[in-house]
């Protein structure tokens, strides 16, 4: 059998199993919540401007830091903005910001794991500097990287990406290791491969797996990391709607009127109890050993 045929039949095994492995997600109760959730919060995000009763940057001092009721579903901040409404198109940007920043990272990361196992001369160096980032606390990491970047949304992506690569780039190489020893790797050089070829065609592919149920547990981090810089006032500027912010605009208030930064808080706490109850479905469910 050649090894074009073994690595479409690794693939079309792993795509048959795709609703097998749905079907099992389905029967984990608080893995099935989560994806509802996460879901619904999605859908909101993404139709916020038909979904939010209120412009969101739309100031009525007159009206701050109201609790919730009647117009107001959840009261104003302390620019007198409807509340709901800033959580709608907080959250779109705080979910557009942690997938942009995990697909940076997951690129970075994916690449400097698989050149470390495929090029072993590269592995020592690569490693060295992967296990060098990874002795910063993400949190440190994340503030020294958006002090030298400066606010804005491409460099918070970079910054936020850059965090998550480290931890990618040890599972990216951890796994590419395992395939490397694999006899289609073998196989593909005796016939005459070029590296990229073996890289794209084999190396990548049975490497994804892994890989995409990682970053699915990264994601929460990043969501997370990404609140906690707008928390500190290094995230997205105001009068920009993101969670992290609207938190933050409320702490001065946390007696008077609790609810701005309640609010913001307990979605964000929500977002990423998903994320990682998700996340830790489909590693479980991708999981050989646990298949036994």
């Amino acid at each position: 059998m050649s090894t074009d045929t073994t690595a479409l039949q690794t693939v079309n095994t792993a795509g048959a199993s795709r609703p097998h492995l749905l079907r099992r997600l389905a029967r984990d109760p608080l893995a099935l919540i989560a994806l509802i959730f996460l879901v619904l919060i999605v859908v909101a995000a993404i139709l916020a401007p038909v979904l939010a009763p209120f412009d969101p940057y739309d100031t009525n001092l007159r009206m701050r830091l109201r609790p919730p009721g009647g117009d107001h579903l959840l009261g104003t901040d302390t620019q007198g903005r409807d509340l709901l409404t800033r959580l709608l198109y907080g959250a779109r940007t705080t979910l557009a910001l942690g997938f942009a920043s995990i697909v940076v990272g997951s690129l970075i990361g994916t690449s400097i794991g698989l050149a470390a196992a495929f090029y072993r001369r590269l592995e020592g160096p690569l490693m060295r500097l992967v296990d060098i980032l990874l002795s910063f606390p993400s949190i440190l990491f994340g503030l020294a990287l958006a002090a030298m970047l400066g606010v804005g949304m491409d460099s918070l992506v970079i910054a936020l990406g850059l965090s998550a690569a480290p931890p990618i780039a040890r599972v990216a190489r951890a796994t590419a290791a395992s395939v490397m020893q694999a006899e289609y790797m073998d196989a593909g050089r005796v016939i005459g491969l070029s590296d990229s070829a073996l890289i794209r065609r084999y190396l990548l592919r049975n490497c994804a797996a892994p890989i995409v149920v990682y970053c699915s547990l990264q994601f929460g981090e990043t969501i997370l990391l990404a609140a906690a810089l707008g928390f500190l006032g290094l995230g997205l500027q105001p009068p920009t709607a993101e969670l992290g912010s609207i938190a933050a605009e409320g702490r001065s208030f946390i007696f008077l009127a609790p609810h701005v930064s309640t609010a913001a808080s307990l979605l964000i706490f929500m977002i990423v109890l998903s994320c990682n109850l998700l996340g830790d479905a489909f590693r479980d469910l991708t999981d050989p050993k646990l298949q036994r």
